[in-house]
């Protein structure tokens, strides 16, 4: 529900429009990238299959979703992120720490949620081109709005097309087996609708859409080019009524697609994970306080050239919050209760308290559960599999102190996250050696993920200053060792600075050495990138803006054998009707 940032007694990040614009990014992954809390990883440029990590968890612990509809992969897990178009969204919302009392399955290390476009005011129309290093194309072209009579229509729709030679995706290193000399680059093409109608006061009725494809390049061995093709897709129906002046109910029905087809020198296959989604939320308020109220159904089906992995599972969920406020207090409990057609009940609590000691400093404390299924491929892939999995559990603890007086803003949020029966992948399966040439995914006891996020900005004048630095030990209690491709210190240093329509930005971002295995045998060196950023004002519509990315040309992994950009610029304009 709606609340302003000092309300939310989770730990949250905005990412909002401005920023995504000033930011010169190309992909939501290196958005994320630049923020606290977020460790990424891919296998090659833009375009490539990409992991993101949220304080220590998996790609498969984290939910995203797209204005309220989950978008993830039933058979891998989490969210194919190469497949999100960072050119349809408005703006991005963080809650850290465990959702599941809210949330549901997978949000074991925080939700993202990311909001298209929503049309307002006068009409609207944007274009931006753009071209950059390594054959990069961009072109984007949308239009937004809304009428001003009694029934208010929103409009808003957004296409984009880009394109990128790109470089080879894995080194040498990877072995015949893997490296391909030939350059990896991809094609990617989107679009998104919102539409909304006011039918009476306190009553709308909205439909969203979002149609994504990438075909992207990758490595599998010398003599034959390697791609995939990306499809992502969400389409929903959302009712909002004022039901009474203490009751507002929104119904929710919505449906994604993720389908992959792989074209590769050792065959092709094809995968398509639908999930079907239902929803509704009631809001009950009682003077200051709220009761919500949440009832959900979702339906996963997968379609593959693979039968042992095709099925389909149901989840029912009920869930009830109720939050307070009282002078200077605040609070909230939950609970939720999911019940999985394959795995049975899950029950999840969370219970939340803040403090304002003035107006300027708070403090947050939270504990909560939280629970993620196996993925399709984790049960029954073909050598890689185990049917008896277990789904992973969480509980969490965290402490929060923030600090918000306008032009600055501190925090510090200290975490623990412990994990049972945590789904690790071992490449010769302990379970069961001789039946699984592919390896496993397999339940260990636990895992401990804690930490320390720190945050700050400042406008000092025309020049806004930030800096974020997580301290983390995300570790396998059983084995004693760091979980893969986690480090133990990273962080980013930003700089902005305003001079009438111009705009000059500087951004470091920095990781400590990492392990690209479980064992911890095979290291990652730790790296420093810095990047440059700036935008020119013409006249009242245009706007010249530039990126010049990893300006020393650091050579660097994020998975090992696997290329990474080395120094490369992006320059771009932007028109937009006022």
């Amino acid at each position: 529900m709606p609340l302003t940032a000092k309300e939310v007694l989770s730990d949250i990040l905005i990412i909002s429009a401005e920023e995504i614009a000033l930011s010169g990014s190309r992909t939501l992954e290196d958005l994320l990238q630049q923020k606290r809390g977020f460790e990424i990883t891919r296998y090659g440029g833009a375009g490539s299959a990409a992991s993101v990590f949220i304080r220590g968890t998996g790609n498969t612990q984290s939910l995203v979703l797209i204005d309220g509809v989950r978008v993830e992969s039933s058979t891998l897990g989490g969210a194919t992120w190469s497949s999100i178009p960072l050119s349809q969204i408005d703006h991005v919302e963080v809650v850290f720490g465990p959702q599941s009392s809210m949330y549901g399955a997978d949000a074991m290390g925080g939700v993202v949620q990311i909001f298209t476009r929503q049309g307002e005011g006068a009409p609207n129309a944007t274009v931006t081109t753009g071209v950059g290093s390594a054959g990069l194309r961009l072109l984007e072209a949308g239009v937004s709005g809304a009428t001003a009579d009694a029934h208010k229509i929103h409009y808003a729709i957004q296409a984009a097309s880009e394109r990128m030679a790109g470089f080879s995706a894995a080194k040498p290193g990877a072995g015949p087996y893997t490296y391909n000399a030939d350059n990896d680059g991809y094609k990617k093409s989107s679009l998104s609708t919102r539409l909304g109608m006011t039918l009476a006061e306190g009553h709308t009725l909205g439909v969203q859409f979002l149609n994504s494809r990438v075909d992207a390049q990758f490595d599998a061995g010398a003599g034959f080019d390697d791609r995939t093709e990306q499809r992502l897709s969400s389409v929903a129906l959302v009712s909002q009524n004022q039901l009474a002046a203490n009751w507002r109910s929104v119904l929710q029905i919505g449906q994604t697609t993720d389908q992959s087809k792989t074209f590769a020198s050792y065959g092709n296959d094809f995968i398509n994970s639908r999930q079907n989604q239902f929803s509704w939320q009631s809001d009950i308020t009682f003077d200051k306080d709220v009761l919500q109220v949440v009832m959900e159904r979702r339906v996963e089906h997968v379609d593959a050239d693979t039968a042992q992995i095709r099925g389909d599972r149901s989840t029912n969920s009920v869930a009830a919050s109720y939050h307070l406020r009282r002078g200077a207090q605040r609070g909230s409990i939950a609970v939720r209760e999911d019940d999985n057609s394959q795995f049975g009940r899950h029950f999840t609590t969370s219970a939340e308290y803040g403090y304002r000691i003035d107006t300027s400093w708070r403090f947050n404390a939270s504990a909560g559960t939280s629970f993620r299924a196996p993925t399709f491929n984790e049960l029954y892939y073909p050598g890689y599999g185990i049917a008896n999995n277990k789904p992973e559990q969480g509980r969490n603890r965290e402490l929060g102190l923030y600090y918000d007086q306008g032009e600055r803003q501190v925090s510090a949020v200290l975490f623990q996250n412990r994990l049972s029966d945590l789904l690790v992948y071992a490449p010769v399966c302990p379970v069961l050696r001789a039946s699984h040439p592919y390896g496993c995914a397999y339940n260990i006891d636990s895992a401990l993920l804690r930490g320390l996020s720190l945050s700050a900005e400042e406008q000092i004048g025309s020049i806004r200053l930030r800096a974020a630095l997580d301290l983390q030990d995300p570790r396998n209690q059983t084995s004693g060792k760091t979980l893969a491709r986690r480090a133990k210190q990273h962080g980013s240093l930003g700089a902005e600075y305003a001079l009438g329509d111009m705009k000059l930005g500087l951004e470091t971002i920095f990781s400590s050495q990492r392990f690209d295995d479980a064992d911890n045998l095979q290291r990652l060196g730790g790296y420093t990138l810095f990047n440059l950023l700036a935008s020119q004002r013409l006249g009242a519509n245009w706007t010249l803006f530039g990126r010049w990315n990893n300006v020393t040309n650091k050579n660097y992994e994020l998975a090992q054998f696997y290329a990474t950009p080395g120094s490369n610029v992006f320059v771009g304009l932007r028109y937009a009707m006022r």
